[in-house]
């Protein structure tokens, strides 16, 4: 209003439209920082909750293996469909079996698995391969590793998870905690 020419004032609807727009932007503002909080807060919820999952098992696709306190290595496979005959084998570094944990036959789905490494040397134990069978035909069978987390963060405003054994992923490639 103070700007405008004596000789040549605005019409009502033309001051009118100009103050509507002003006040939209101020709006547009208003909601873009409350929005801006609420995704900060979110953020902040999301680092909170996620410290919850210290302590259990975590499911990611991988042959690594994780171990309990007491020397128990764990694993898991999915088989794409029935298996008549499914061996886990471990793997040494040098790229030799270790021990096969023989499972039997087993239906198509999510399985874990136990392995006694009390008396196996951890740092030539590479990790597991899965071979599955129905009728003497091979079964698609992926590897699963269960590692126990021992940390999670947040990293460029993703949630991060770090293991036992020191792997780090995110949290989107967890297929199931235990």
């Amino acid at each position: 209003l103070a700007n405008q020419d004596p000789l040549n004032p605005m019409d009502n609807a033309e001051l009118t439209s100009q103050m509507a727009q002003i006040n939209t932007v101020s709006g547009i503002q208003q909601l873009n920082a409350t929005l801006s909080s609420m995704s900060s807060q979110f953020s902040g919820l999301q680092a909170l909750q996620s410290t919850s999952l210290i302590g259990k098992l975590a499911v990611v696709n991988g042959s690594q293996l994780g171990y309990t306190d007491e020397g128990v290595a764990q694993g898991g496979l999915l088989l794409t469909k029935l298996a008549d005959s499914v061996q886990v084998e471990i793997m040494g570094t040098d790229g030799k079996v270790i021990d096969t944990v023989d499972m039997g036959g087993l239906a198509a789905g999510q399985h874990s698995f136990e392995w006694n490494a009390t008396n196996a040397d951890r740092s030539k134990v590479a990790g597991f391969r899965v071979k599955a069978t129905q009728a003497g035909e091979a079964v698609t069978a992926s590897p699963l590793s269960m590692l126990r987390v021992a940390s999670v963060g947040m990293v460029d405003g993703t949630i991060r998870l770090r293991t036992d054994s020191g792997a780090a992923f995110a949290y989107n490639d967890v297929l199931a905690f235990q």
